[in-house]
C-alpha cells in the first residue's frame, strides 16, 4: 500500500508519502514540511487567519514536492489521507478541500484522519508495535493518556481538565519573553537553569484519578516572575527549569499511575507510547524511560522530527484505516465535513464533543 498524507491543522503544512503493510514499520518515501515559524514569530503564537491563507498558499506546492520526492504519481496511490480535524478550522478545511478535490479527480478512496490518532499511530510506523499499547500524547492542545487498541479503537483515561502540556509550554515561554516557538525555547533555557530555585506547584499530584491540570503551573509561573522582577537572564533560565521540572513531574506522576492500572490489560510485556510535539522535549524523555523502566513496560516514541505535525503520521494513519476497509469512495467523499473539536475516541460520524 502506499499512500499520500495532507496536514494542515495548525501552522505546518505539510505532505508525505508512505509505504508498507500494518502493523508496520512503514517506509517514509517523502516528507515535506512548511513551517510557519516566521509568520507567527512576530505575534508570539499562531495566528488563525494567517496560517489558513498559508495553507492555502502552500499546499498544493508541498504535496507536487512530495510526490516528486517520492517517485510516484497519483496512479500508484491506493489512498489520499488528510487530516479532517482537530484543528484550526480554517487550515482543516484548506487540506480537507484539496485532498477532496485531488481524490475525486483522481478516483482514488479518501482517508479522513484524526490528527490525534495520526499521533497516536506513529509509532507503529517507525517500530510496528502491536495493539494494544499505553498512550501518552503530549501537543499544544492535547494532553491524554489512552489505550490504544486499532486504528480506530481508542479508550481515554484521562485528559487535560483545563490547558494542555504543550499550551503551558508556549504561554510560560512568551511570558518568560524566550519567543515562539515556546516548547524549544524553554527546553533549551532549562538545560542552563537551576530547577529548585523557584517553587512551583504540581497540580492534581495527589489527587485520584488520571486527569491533568496546567493552569495553576502557569499562573504560578507568572507570579514567580513578579515577585523575582526585574527577572536577570539566569533567572529566566532557572524558572524556565523549574516549570519544566514541575510538568515532567505531573506527567510521570500520571503516567506511573496509568501504567498501575492498566498493565494486566496489556498482555505480557505491557508497551508504553509517547506522541506529540511535547514529546520532543529530551528531559521528558529521559524521565519517561526510567518511570517505564521502573514498572516494567517497554518504551517507544517517534524521533523528534515525527513527533511535531507532519505528512508522513498522517498517511500512515490513513494506510491504517485503508487496511482496514475504511476508504471513503467518491459518494461519501462530500460528505465529510472538517471538524475543529474531534475527540479521539469518538468515531468520525460521531456528534460533535468537547474538546479531548
Amino acid at each position: 500500500m502506499i499512500v499520500l498524507g495532507i496536514e494542515t491543522s495548525c501552522d505546518e503544512t505539510a505532505a508525505a508519502v508512505v509505504a508498507g503493510g500494518v502493523p508496520g514499520p512503514g517506509r517514509i518515501l517523502s516528507n515535506v514540511v512548511a513551517s510557519q515559524t516566521a509568520e507567527h514569530a512576530p505575534f508570539g503564537g499562531v495566528v488563525p487567519e494567517i496560517a489558513a491563507r498559508a495553507h492555502a498558499s502552500l499546499v498544493d506546492g508541498v504535496t507536487r514536492q512530495a510526490l516528486s520526492d517520492a517517485g510516484v504519481g497519483l496512479d500508484r496511490l491506493s489512498g489520499i489521507a488528510v487530516t479532517a480535524g482537530p484543528g484550526l478550522i480554517g487550515g482543516v478545511v484548506v487540506g480537507l478541500l484539496f485532498a477532496k478535490g485531488l481524490a475525486l479527480a483522481s478516483g482514488l478512496p479518501l482517508l479522513p484522519v484524526n490528527h490525534l490518532a495520526a499521533h497516536a499511530l506513529t509509532v507503529r510506523l517507525t517500530d510496528g508495535v502491536a495493539f494494544p499499547y499505553l498512550l501518552l500524547l503530549i501537543s499544544g492542545g492535547h494532553c491524554q493518556l489512552i489505550i490504544v487498541s486499532g486504528p480506530s479503537e481508542y479508550e481515554r483515561l484521562g485528559t487535560t481538565i483545563d490547558d494542555a502540556a504543550g499550551e503551558a509550554f508556549d504561554k510560560t515561554a512568551k511570558l518568560l519573553g524566550l519567543g515562539y516557538p515556546g516548547g524549544p525555547r524553554v527546553e533549551t533555557a532549562a538545560r542552563s537553569g537551576d530547577p529548585f530555585r523557584f517553587s512551583l506547584p504540581r497540580p492534581l499530584l495527589d489527587s485520584p484519578g488520571l486527569d491533568f491540570s496546567f493552569s495553576g503551573l502557569k499562573t504560578a509561573v507568572r507570579r514567580a516572575a513578579e515577585l523575582a522582577a526585574p527577572l536577570s537572564d539566569p533567572g529566566v533560565r532557572d524558572l524556565a527549569a523549574a516549570f519544566q521540572l514541575a510538568v515532567t513531574d505531573i506527567l510521570v506522576n500520571r503516567t506511573r499511575r496509568a501504567m498501575a492500572a492498566v498493565r494486566g490489560r496489556l498482555g505480557p510485556t505491557p508497551a508504553f507510547v509517547v506522541a506529540g510535539g511535547v514529546a520532543a522535549n529530551q528531559a521528558l524523555r529521559t524521565a519517561l524511560v526510567e518511570a517505564a523502566s521502573l514498572e516494567g513496560f517497554s518504551f517507544l516514541a517517534p524521533p523528534p522530527s515525527l513527533c511535531t505535525d507532519n505528512g508522513a503520521m498522517v498517511a500512515w494513519a490513513g494506510l491504517e484505516l485503508f487496511a482496514a476497509g475504511q476508504g471513503l469512495g467518491a459518494d461519501e467523499q462530500l460528505k465529510v465535513s472538517p471538524r475543529a473539536r474531534w475527540p479521539l475516541d469518538m468515531r468520525f460520524a460521531g456528534v460533535p464533543g468537547a474538546k479531548a
